[in-house]
């Protein structure tokens, strides 16, 4: 009895040991359900920024490193724009004909009167010939019928003598009379074609002239000119295009809302994209009286104030870029010796593990670059090492803008 007691005891007893087996696959479970944690918690604070940073793009404000002058403290007001030719012609041809010989090519330099292209005026020339026998020709008959008309005069007297001694008759005289008019109105006839053909001749040697295009204005050939070969006419080609270089201005878009700042006349800098070291010293002369209403700005014109003839030979030519700083007095002679330092916007700075850096545009992608600053200027830091004056760089970047990340801009 106390056996079985025992036993049914024993079969209610749980177990304190587990299988092995089982204890192992649960361990395992468990290892992993925490791998997979820690991986979801890495993704989604690391891997999942990475990637959205790559396929969105963000969008930022851009701004850039320019070069800024000492003297551009006393600037009011800057804008970009364009060298712009004032005086330009676009050379044609007054017939319809073959080049066969070009004068110029691109850059030559020429007067007013001086060659650009011959045309073949072979037909032209053959033509005047032929006009001209049609004057001698017509001459002729103006000679014959003068002849013929003296003749009848002639009979006409004799027969009014003979009618007046009563030898002739009237109708003889009536006849003369009649055939006198005829010539004479022949002859009037004949003198009109002479007349009409030598004009032919004119007209025609006058296009003979046309068969040499010679340049309008004084200036210089921008573009390549036609070839010899071609087939040019008056209302279908351009022969070439020249600028005179004399007569270039800037031109700059004002925004409307900053007009009142320009004063006319007033002095101004001009510095090119093409020169970023130089700087000329400028003057306001125009400004347009129409408005762009599209860009809300106005067109305002800036002549260079040194004598023209330095600013060609320094290289500048039509349509390139400029930017102008409006001033409140002219230039100092020495500060415009002193040469423009790069200076970087302040809000486009930051700081990224203890060092200043820029995020720099390059295809749509922005990447960190480290700055080393100098004093403060013009609004922003005096760039001593870093990128280069004109690099596109974002302005005020947010703490999440990292390197490599894909940004489009947008206007401020």
């Amino acid at each position: 009895m106390s056996d079985q007691l025992s036993h049914d005891l024993k079969s209610l007893t749980i177990p304190r040991e587990v299988n092995p087996e089982t204890r192992g696959r649960t361990t395992r479970v468990l290892i992993v359900l925490v791998v997979l944690a820690v991986l979801a918690a890495v993704g989604w604070f690391y891997v999942y920024p990475y990637i959205t940073s790559r396929l969105w793009k963000t969008e930022v404000v851009a701004t850039e490193i320019s070069l800024l002058s000492p003297s551009q403290g006393s600037t009011e007001l800057s804008s970009t724009g364009y060298v712009v030719a004032q005086v330009t012609a676009k050379v044609g041809a007054q017939l319809s004909s073959r080049i066969t010989k070009v004068h110029v090519h691109e850059g030559s330099v020429v007067k007013a009167g001086d060659p650009i292209v011959d045309l073949d005026v072979a037909m032209n020339a053959s033509a005047i010939n032929s006009a001209s026998s049609r004057v001698n020709a017509a001459r002729a008959r103006v000679g014959t019928a003068q002849a013929q008309l003296e003749e009848a005069k002639v009979q006409l007297v004799r027969e009014r003598a003979l009618v007046d001694r009563g030898v002739g008759t009237k109708a003889t005289v009536e006849d003369l009379e009649a055939r006198v008019r005829s010539l004479s109105e022949q002859v009037k006839a004949a003198e009109a074609e002479v007349r009409a053909s030598a004009t032919d001749v004119a007209s025609r040697r006058v296009e003979l002239q046309y068969g040499r295009v010679v340049a309008p204005i004084d200036g210089t050939i921008v573009g390549k000119p036609a070839q010899v070969g071609e087939v040019v006419s008056p209302t279908l080609n351009v022969i070439a295009e020249m600028a005179d270089f004399n007569s270039m201005l800037v031109e700059t878009d004002v925004p409307e809302s900053r007009l009142g700042l320009v004063k006319v006349p007033g002095p101004c800098e001009i510095v090119l994209d093409a020169f970023p070291d130089r700087r000329y010293p400028g003057e306001t002369v125009e400004v347009s009286k129409r408005i762009d209403r599209a860009k809300a700005a106005v067109t305002v014109k800036v002549k260079f104030a040194e004598p023209m003839a330095d600013v060609i030979k320094g290289g500048v030519i039509p349509d390139m870029a400029a930017r102008v700083s409006f001033l409140t007095e002219a230039l100092d002679p020495e500060a415009l010796k002193a040469k423009p330092k790069p200076v970087v916007p302040r809000d486009a700075v930051v700081d990224r593990d203890g060092q200043k850096v820029v995020f720099v545009i390059e295809d749509g992608v922005v990447r960190q670059v480290q700055v080393v600053l100098g004093p403060e200027l013009g609004g922003g830091f005096e760039v001593k090492a870093g990128p280069p004056p004109g690099t596109r760089i974002v302005s005020a970047p947010s703490a999440k803008l990292k390197s490599g990340q894909k940004v489009k801009e947008k206007s401020e």
